[in-house]
């Protein structure tokens, strides 16, 4: 009810805001205020982060690798047969010297458990136990569970299709050393990229993601976890009580639940953790619609918390409510344009053109920022680039828009549900081979 009170208010002030620049200001001036301050925001993340590069050139501070506490590893398996063997081996080639590996078989019911009972036969070190049928549903409660079993000091999350280089754990690590930092987010990479033009967007998608995050954490924003290859601290953890079972994305909860709490989360973009994308739409869609669905609930549930946490820094508080924006922005456009276009076809006075031009201009500008993320982190030709670019900035509007504002009318008027939306695994064998990744197609199924 909080959640559904909180985004009612939110949305009510905006339709104000909307009918206030319709009827006593040329509608143009909501627009480029918001793109003002979307350049000036990118523009401050990416001066930091220059100058953050320049600073380590002048100034190096080398890694500490002699920090090296017992890390447990955490992997919920729901159903993952296809997957779970080849990810055990990848985790047991890393190369550090004092972790424990546990596998958590969440109420399976194909043949996840005895894969896991083979693979104990293999590494004598493997953990692993099997959940009850009834079980509380969901990874965030998996991975309290396996909390309480858990012997390490630093926590790392991986879902089970992770795959990782030998030294992920080594040069990760330091970045969770300072005292003030809780957890350390690896960068993701979508293995399967060139499968076809889904797993392409989905890996430029992370692309872009990896280029913002970069930038909040140049600023120390409010990095976010993403579930797979999430180092944490015990201690921090423990802090905010552990993940929070009531959620459809553990990985954004529990983020913003340490910010609120004074704790750092730091990004390494130099780490990767590389996971399977998904080859159809429909599948898509739903992860999609979790992710959406989770961010967006999470926000309004720590809504007074984010407003008034005495623990929570100016500079993360204010990037925080700058990427909430994220969310409320695809609501604004439609809803502006809907408001134009009725006033056309009413023949009354109306800005449409400026509204449709103006929005373009706003698809320019992630054009821009995909652009620069793909030459950085995928490393395209410039004309490929030039053109995924193009073809992502479609991606994205047509997958996120439409959802975010389903989402939004969903949990005003709809009845919550933790319907986790589970996706599939098993497209691609990759295994890590002298350092490096190895991709290999699985058989048709």
């Amino acid at each position: 009810m909080k959640e559904r009170l909180v985004l009612l208010v939110i949305v009510s002030v905006l339709m104000v805001l909307l009918y206030f620049f319709q009827n006593y200001m040329n509608t143009p001036c909501a627009f480029i205020t918001i793109l003002v301050f979307m350049a000036l925001y990118t523009a401050y993340m990416q001066i930091a982060y220059k100058h953050r590069v320049r600073k380590q050139v002048k100034h190096p501070v080398e890694k500490n690798y002699n920090y090296q506490p017992f890390v447990s590893i955490l992997v919920p398996a729901h159903n993952e047969e296809n997957v779970i063997a080849e990810t055990v081996e990848s985790l047991f080639k890393i190369d550090y010297p004092h972790y424990e590996l546990i596998i958590i078989d969440d109420r399976s019911d194909d043949n996840t458990a005895l894969v896991l009972e083979e693979l104990c036969q293999k590494y004598k070190q493997l953990k692993y136990f099997s959940r009850a049928k009834d079980a509380f549903p969901g990874k965030s409660a998996v991975l309290n569970d396996a909390l309480k079993i858990a012997k390490g000091e630093a926590i790392l999350v991986f879902d089970a299709d992770a795959r990782v280089q030998p030294d992920f754990l080594k040069e990760l690590m330091p970045a969770l050393e300072p005292e003030q930092v809780g957890a350390v987010q690896a960068r993701k990479v979508i293995i399967n990229r060139e499968e076809n033009f889904l797993t392409r967007c989905q890996d430029n998608e992370m692309a872009i993601d990896t280029h913002f995050q970069v930038g909040r954490d140049a600023v120390k924003g409010a990095v976010e976890l993403r579930g797979n290859g999430e180092l944490i601290k015990r201690k921090a953890l423990e802090a905010v009580g552990g993940w929070n079972i009531y959620t459809i994305t553990d990985d954004l909860d529990l983020s913003t639940k340490m910010h609120i709490k004074g704790w750092d989360v730091r990004f390494c973009p130099e780490v990767c953790v590389y996971e399977e994308g998904v080859l159809r739409y429909i599948p898509l869609l739903k992860q999609r619609r979790r992710w959406i669905e989770g961010s967006i609930r999470r926000y309004l549930e720590y809504f007074t918390d984010v407003l008034f946490s005495k623990n929570m820094s100016l500079r993360v508080s204010l990037d925080m409510t700058a990427y909430i924006t994220e969310f409320i922005l695809p609501f604004w456009v439609i809803s502006e344009i809907a408001f134009q276009s009725f006033r056309f076809i009413k023949a009354d006075s109306n800005w449409i053109l400026s509204s449709i031009a103006l929005s373009g201009v706003m698809c320019a500008f992630f054009m821009v920022a995909l652009f620069y993320s793909l030459r950085k982190y995928v490393k395209l030709k410039p004309v490929d680039n030039f053109f995924q670019s193009v073809a992502t900035a479609i991606y994205i509007v047509v997958l996120w828009f439409p959802l975010a504002i389903f989402i939004i009318f969903k949990i005003i008027f709809m009845k919550n549900n933790l319907s986790w939306g589970k996706t599939n695994h098993g497209i691609a064998k990759i295994n890590v081979k002298n350092n490096k990744i190895k991709i290999e197609k699985m058989p048709n199924r």
